[in-house]
């Protein structure tokens, strides 16, 4: 049980030394990626949120186009929370990323 904690804990210490030998080229498009990768996760989640939220009724209910912009308002709520810092996954993902990079050089 030991042995695998130690061996993410060297993995995780050895990153910050891989970052640093990476171009800041390619240390943004991985940042990107992880970026992309969370705010696609959060899409989805919110869509299945805000899936059990009922439509308006009466003079105030929603049109025909209620669907398509709903879509969109969530999109650019997940793209935005995972622009500014997000829930942790973009970080994990980056580290997991420059990790595999690492690996296969």
């Amino acid at each position: 049980m030991v042995a695998p904690v130690l061996a993410a804990l060297s993995a995780a210490s050895s990153i910050g030394e891989t970052v640093d030998k990476l171009s800041p080229a390619a240390n943004k498009k991985i940042k990107e990626a992880a970026q992309q990768f969370e705010g696609v996760f959060l899409t989805n989640m919110f869509e299945e949120m805000f899936a059990g939220v009922e439509e308006p009724e009466g003079p105030h209910a929603s049109g025909p186009g209620q669907k398509t912009w709903r879509s969109m308002l969530t999109e650019e709520y997940a793209n935005t929370i995972a622009k500014s810092g997000g829930v942790g996954i973009a970080d994990q993902v980056q580290r997991e990323l420059i990790a595999l990079q690492e690996r296969s050089r």
